[in-house]
């Protein structure tokens, strides 16, 4: 009895708390717990698998299983505090256009991340589908591109709300979803606590879209990642970055130095948008001032755009993947998906100091009861800086190169007035720019412990018409996409 009223256990309904019914207990995540279905990739430190959930919750669902080799990583330190911010940044950053972590898991040899399932790669769309819908109806490219240039601008501008420049735009880091939208991938060059006046000089990227001031090492930000977009933009409009040579001195003599030329057939707002993401100086550039994203959203590129629409998944997608079924890779390159996954034995020996910096690797998504009470945390999350990683088309490196959950459509940066397109000072000197096309057109992860492998079954690759491309010679062979 307590103030006046009377309470009574007789007028309650009575519930059992235990770890199965609330808050359930945490499942001990191994390598046994996901049979191997194909081979997605390969890179230096280890491969990326699809692979099905055999136990436990989420059970007989496909992700994709990236695993890491810790005696490569630690053999560098920069390595090793890259891999652990990569992992919390997946931790962190929530977005619909980003992919997401599940699952992060350890052995005495091997790193996993368990990561949702994307169905096709962006490149396979833009190399063998973009080029042939120029030749047809420009008007489709053109809404197709700003539809992915959108959804990307608003994953770039969630990442630099959080103080993180991404550094890697490129096809090979962007994926589709099996309903069609984008979602970013590989944060292994990210780099954290970079807000307003704050730079850093990592010479890292690809080199085709990489912008100036990294190439030149007087110290970069955000403005990086607009550059890097609108490279994308050129390459999905025309079939090929802007800047292009047959070796890496040729490309970087290029993007320092060249004239930036226009297709004829481009439309005026979508070369005035090229334009300004692909100043070489870095402070005028569109994106570069403190409104950020918004700054390149309000272009009139996008003008047919509903913001809030997009962010919800209201907007309908121009490409759909050709999915037969929930473990369907035929978006996925071929060279590595006809490869049988196999797994290597778990055989390396750390010493456990080695072992040690590895500690808080593991992860669980949170629940849903997790995820009502995490909308009420406000702590931010403090990380190790992070450095590098190679690339799959020009790797660079600092070591060996020659030289929230609220999503919102951007940082919440003081209003400022906006006119129209351009909010960039006059100060800046335009890069030189050509009407005449001159383009070239183009078309280590192992696995611990024995895991059930599933035979790949035949090829299901999808078809497409060969692409038509504008006129112009073919991709340098060193800057071609393998298909």
């Amino acid at each position: 009895q307590c103030s006046g009223f009377e309470f009574s256990m007789e007028d309650c309904e009575k519930f059992e708390i235990s770890e199965n019914s609330v808050n359930r207990g945490t499942e001990q995540i191994r390598p046994e717990c996901f049979e191997l279905l194909r081979v997605l990739g390969k890179g230096g430190y280890g491969k990326v698998f699809q692979v099905r959930k055999v136990t436990g919750a989420d059970s007989g669902k496909i992700f994709a299983m990236k695993v890491l080799k810790k005696a490569m990583i630690v053999r560098n330190a920069k390595d090793t505090a890259h891999t652990k911010a990569e992992r919390s940044i997946l931790e962190e950053v929530k977005h619909p256009f980003i992919v997401d972590l599940i699952y992060a898991f350890q052995t005495g040899g091997k790193l996993y991340l368990i990561l949702e399932y994307l169905s096709g790669e962006f490149k396979t769309w833009i190399v063998k589908a973009f080029p042939f819908l120029i030749s047809i109806y420009l008007f489709i490219i053109l809404f197709t591109s700003s539809f992915y240039l959108a959804e990307i601008s608003m994953a770039l501008g969630h990442l630099h709300q959080k103080g993180i420049i991404y550094r890697d735009l490129k096809p090979e880091n962007i994926m589709l979803s099996n309903i069609g939208h984008v979602k970013l991938t590989d944060f292994g060059l990210c780099k954290e606590s970079i807000h307003d006046g704050t730079v850093t000089h990592t010479f890292c990227g690809t080199i085709e879209y990489m912008a100036p001031e990294i190439l030149m090492r007087s110290g970069h930000n955000r403005a990086v990642d607009w550059w890097s977009l609108g490279a994308l933009m050129y390459d999905m409009l025309t079939g090929a970055p802007p800047f292009t040579a047959e070796n890496r001195k040729k490309t970087i003599d290029k993007i320092l130095k060249c004239k930036l030329n226009l297709p004829p057939y481009l439309t005026q707002e979508a070369r005035d948008l090229l334009k300004k993401l692909l100043r070489r100086n870095a402070s005028t550039r569109m994106g570069a001032g403190p409104r950020d994203a918004l700054d390149v959203q309000a272009h009139s590129f996008f003008r047919h755009m509903n913001w809030d629409d997009l962010l919800a998944f209201k907007v309908e997608p121009p490409f759909k993947p050709f999915l037969q079924s929930a473990d369907d890779v035929s978006q996925f390159d071929s060279k590595f998906t006809s490869q049988t996954p196999v797994d290597s034995p778990d055989d390396s020996t750390l010493s456990e100091s080695a072992n040690q910096v590895f500690l808080g690797f593991t992860y669980i998504a949170p629940s849903v009861l997790e995820n009502i009470n995490e909308k009420f945390t406000f702590e931010p999350k403090s990380r190790s800086p992070r450095k590098l990683l190679g690339s799959p088309r020009t790797p660079v490196s600092p070591l060996k190169a020659e030289g929230e959950d609220g999503w919102s459509r951007g940082p919440p940066f003081p209003e400022v007035p906006t006119t129209t397109p351009s909010l960039l000072p006059p100060t800046d000197t335009p890069m030189e720019v050509s009407n005449v096309e001159q383009m070239d057109i183009s078309s280590n992860m192992e696995v611990s412990a024995p895991l059930p492998i599933k035979k790949p079954l035949g090829s299901n690759t999808g078809s497409f018409v060969k692409p038509a491309h504008p006129a112009g010679g073919r991709r340098p062979k060193n800057l071609r996409m393998n298909h």
